[in-house]
């Protein structure tokens, strides 16, 4: 798993609307969290979907866009969405390629793993957490971190 230190390596995924989203257009702009989670309306990702969302308004004080990837397609996405009034992108990472580029273990060596990392808006991985078992605290690190960085710039 990228270790922070570690320049966040560049992608383009689809969001739920089937937009191409790439990292890279929020560089120098914004801090982004990044969190890999194993699938869509299931008990542990529901709850940590969830947790972002009730702490959006945090995040985005603190100038950082919060990314959701999963395998899932994007018609998953836009009814994972929906159904949990998700204010943040999700994005669809078919294969698992980003999650492999970004070291996301699996467990068990068969499910797709939940990690997230904190980048900072120069591309720097800030932080790195891996736990399976535990997908609130993905949200409470996350903060806690991002408190600790420059805010990034709110233009859009």
């Amino acid at each position: 798993m990228l270790q922070p230190g570690t320049a966040a390596p560049d992608f383009e995924l689809k969001n739920a609307q089937g937009e191409t989203f790439r990292l890279a257009d929020l560089r120098n702009r914004k801090n982004v969290v990044l969190y890999f989670y194993p699938k869509n309306d299931t008990r542990g990702c529901t709850a940590e979907a969830c947790s972002f969302r009730d702490q959006f308004e945090i995040f985005q004080e603190q100038g950082a866009e919060v990314v959701g990837v999963s395998s899932d397609n994007s018609a998953s996405h836009q009814k994972f969405s929906a159904k949990y009034q998700l204010p943040f992108t999700l994005l669809s990472d078919p294969g698992g390629r980003v999650a492999k580029m970004y070291g996301v273990p699996k467990t068990l060596g068969l499910i797709p793993g939940r990690a997230t990392f904190v980048i900072d808006k120069s591309g720097e991985i800030k932080y790195a957490f891996n736990s399976q078992l535990k997908p609130l605290e993905h949200v409470q690190n996350a903060l806690k971190i991002l408190q600790q960085l420059p805010a990034a710039s709110t233009e859009q």
